[in-house]
């Protein structure tokens, strides 16, 4: 086992929609002009999706989806009957449109009333690297009627990821979380440089140069790829976690092509991928850490982990630290539970609001686990915690985790320097001790070849159209990143701070948000001023 990062995979409880897995931030600028952008007018969008003639997908330059059946889903799940999907072939570098061709998979749930349509609603959950086929369906039952009759509701597979002809390393740790690279127990990143360098040079190995084309900007140019096919002139989009840079990115390369964007928990375009984990990381823990010390707090009397925040946060560290140095096997499993494991599923628990009761259970199971006295309700937590999560059909085990490394290394170049990152990762140890380090530490990135192209730059340029939802206690994207892309986004966008914790904002518990929202979606206009909203009622 590697004693350094945790391996295997978990079931985490899911939460309302897509569990965004990271959201770091990234690529901000490129040298490569968007080459399928025209002259039509900027100002004109269409009142509704016009149907797939010939007419529209030559001006478009881009064949039409022929929508079919889905793939089939993982085995034990299944999948909206009303989704129709279809294929779309893109350049695999843009560069040389006439070259190499990929598939991007594409997904429709067609919602909009015949007379109320708008257009269409292009959606992203994030990741990095999270397919989207089934972000319609997902999010359908959270939309108000005046929503679903003014979108059909789009989603995709990001190139690489899923079905669209997806990437992978072979690496041994599947899991994007067997890439977390936590130091040792006493602090020491020795282990972690080799394995760095170790997955580095197996991506290399394996899936060659062409894994250099697949990143942010690139899929950015699919999604206008997307647009044409569906002949639409602009196309209106919703991103969460990573996704909100990925949208920032679009809109960037085709201002003249985005009509209404929601960005929803949200990632700094300003900062490179390397600063934004070392940087926020540690504190988006220490801000959400105790809304669930908090619910361990009230029920002290029989998860006996304190009776306070700050005992149960003692009593966290502890046992983190207890499992460092000394893991213990999770019965019915081939898996060994260690601070890294306990540290990511605290991470994965903590998006959710609804998810922080069954957290808390987690950790008296695991201090129960480290006794050796674990009762039959432990046991329970644990075999839920740690299902199996199965894979799609055709889709590689490693398939996320490859992608994973190829957005936050090919996006933008990381520093090289091993020992910069042992005196960082100490530094940031000491500050942020819930991580323990790991933001800070070494990566796969710092061993990566040169990226493809320089990174986008973000910026205010474009028609006001850009909603920010961001809520204040968020540990994957933290509070930062809303204010940061705010500022990049300047008067063309309105942000929406909300008082609450975890990683969505929409529909989880603020009437003023989801106002806000639909009210966009439905008329375009956005609110006249930036909004504080502190009505949250929590589900």
């Amino acid at each position: 086992m590697r004693t350094t990062r945790s391996s295997g995979k978990s079931g985490f409880p899911g939460g309302r929609r897509f569990a965004a897995a990271l959201a770091i931030s990234a690529l901000a600028g490129a040298g490569l002009t968007a080459c399928d952008e025209n002259t039509e007018n900027p100002s004109s969008t269409r009142s509704k999706t016009a149907p797939q003639t010939k007419a529209a997908t030559q001006r478009a330059g881009t064949a039409k989806i022929v929508w079919g059946k889905c793939p089939q889903p993982a085995k034990g799940t299944s999948r909206d009957s009303r989704l129709s999907c279809g294929t779309l072939k893109v350049p695999l570098d843009y560069r040389k449109p006439a070259g190499a061709k990929i598939d991007v998979a594409v997904s429709r749930l067609a919602t909009a009333t015949t007379g109320k349509q708008h257009g269409v609603l292009l959606l992203n959950p994030g990741g990095p690297a999270l397919g989207g086929l089934d972000m319609p369906a997902a999010m359908a039952p959270t939309l108000p009627k005046s929503v679903l009759d003014s979108y059909d509701l789009i989603g995709f597979d990001p190139r690489g990821v899923e079905h669209s002809t997806p990437q992978s390393c072979g690496l041994e740790d599947p899991g994007v979380a067997a890439l977390f690279p936590y130091p040792a127990a006493d602090g020491s990143i020795t282990e972690n440089i080799t394995l760095a360098k170790a997955d580095a040079d197996k991506c290399a190995d394996t899936a060659g140069d062409k894994l250099k084309y697949f990143t942010t900007a690139n899929t950015a140019r699919d999604m206008d790829r997307i647009r044409q096919a569906l002949g639409e002139r602009k196309i209106s989009y919703w991103g969460q976690s990573y996704g909100t840079y990925l949208g920032a990115v679009y809109r960037s390369l085709f201002q003249n092509r985005t009509d209404r964007m929601i960005l929803e928990g949200n990632v700094d375009p300003a900062k490179v991928w390397a600063d934004e984990v070392a940087d926020s990381w540690g504190k988006g823990m220490a801000d959400r850490f105790p809304d669930a010390a908090a619910v361990a707090a009230a029920q002290n009397s029989t998860l006996a982990l304190g009776d306070s925040v700050e005992q149960v946060t003692r009593t966290y560290l502890t046992l983190a630290d207890r499992l460092d140095r000394k893991p213990v096997l999770v019965p019915g499993t081939p898996l060994s539970l260690d601070g890294p494991l306990l540290r990511n599923i605290t991470y994965s628990m903590l998006l959710h609001n609804d998810t922080l009761p069954p957290l808390t259970a987690f950790w008296k199971a695991a201090a129960d686990l480290a006794d050796g006295s674990t009762t039959k309700a432990d046991t329970a937590v644990l075999r839920q915690i740690f299902a199996d999560t199965p894979t799609s059909p055709g889709v590689p085990a490693d398939n996320q985790a490859t992608m994973f490394l190829a957005l936050t290394c090919g996006d933008a170049e990381w520093p090289h320097d091993p020992d910069s990152y042992a005196a960082r990762t100490a530094t940031d140890r000491k500050a942020w001790p819930l991580t323990a380090g790991m933001p800070a530490n070494i990566w796969a990135c710092a061993y990566w070849k040169k990226p493809a192209e320089q990174s986008v730059n973000v910026t205010a340029k474009g028609p006001r159209n850009t909603l920010i939802l961001q809520n204040r206690r968020d540990n994957a994207t933290p509070w930062e990143g809303g204010v940061g892309l705010h500022k990049a986004l300047g008067e063309s966008s309105v942000f929406v701070d909300v008082d609450n914790g975890g990683h969505y904002v929409y529909d989880a518990g603020s009437t003023c948000a989801d106002k806000a929202t639909v009210g966009f979606l439905t008329t375009g206009r956005l609110p006249g001023e930036d909004l504080h909203c502190a009505d949250v009622k929590q589900k």
